[in-house]
């Protein structure tokens, strides 16, 4: 269990950077097969991490433009710009 709550107090950089080594120990090879399997879980986990931050990054984007839409859509007084001739 202290893998749960460890991965609740990574960054997205700390997991990004471990997830790399993960990845790269599973590709150098030389490692047993229940030392390569550990490392497998973890590296799902690790991704899990990322994921969890970038959809939260995503959520955060998203409700900011949505609250920037509304003053862009007034700066125009509500009417369309004429067309350039």
């Amino acid at each position: 269990m202290a893998r749960t709550d460890e991965n609740a107090t990574l960054g997205y950089e700390q997991a990004r950077d471990e997830l790399i080594e993960v990845v790269r120990r599973l590709e150098a090879g030389g490692t047993s097969l229940e030392d390569s399997l550990a490392l497998w879980e973890r590296g799902e986990e690790l991704a899990k991490v990322c994921r969890r931050w970038l959809d939260g990054a995503r959520a955060r984007l998203d409700a900011s433009l949505a609250d920037e839409a509304p003053e862009q859509d007034g700066r125009n007084g509500g009417e369309a710009e004429a067309p350039l001739a």
